[in-house]
């Protein structure tokens, strides 16, 4: 069975929620899943999985949330080969360029440890409403279709 993994930051509860979205749609798919929170677990969570999956917010002006700095800085150490990763961010446009910095920070990252990107970076505006419901879907859809 295709085990996918969710890393999570999230400080007013939004990116925990799209985390929760993405847990219930991969659930939906028949994937197993085991979603954490940033500051629980290192990279090398992701070492049994086949989707590993980051969501985060992006702090100011465009800065790593400190809770998730330690893991972003230890995952270029990673050797994830073979494995399939996205990434999902949560932000506010009101920050213009630095809008999901932390996210596209985070596809850089990922890339560098020979993973391969599954699906296009999701970058939702604060909370999930119903059109992210549907770009949240399309990005599990995607990530899945990658591992065959």
């Amino acid at each position: 069975m295709t085990l996918a993994k969710i890393v999570y930051a999230s400080m007013t509860g939004n990116t925990e929620e799209i985390s929760e979205i993405i847990e219930e749609k991969l659930e939906d798919e028949g994937i197993e899943i085991k979603r954490e929170e940033c500051s629980d677990v290192d990279p090398d969570f992701f070492e049994d999985a086949d989707i590993c999956i980051i969501a985060t917010y992006t702090y100011g002006d465009g800065d790593l949330p400190f809770e998730i700095e330690d893991f972003y800085d230890d995952l270029k150490e990673e050797d994830f080969s073979g494995k399939i990763f996205g990434v999902v961010g949560s932000g506010d446009k009101e920050y213009g360029e630095y809008y999901c910095q932390s996210a596209r920070d985070f596809v850089n990252q990922f890339a560098q440890t020979g993973a391969k990107q599954g699906a296009d970076l999701v970058c939702i505006e604060n909370n999930a409403e119903d059109g992210d419901i549907d770009l949240l879907q399309t990005f599990v859809e995607e990530l899945i279709d990658s591992t065959k």
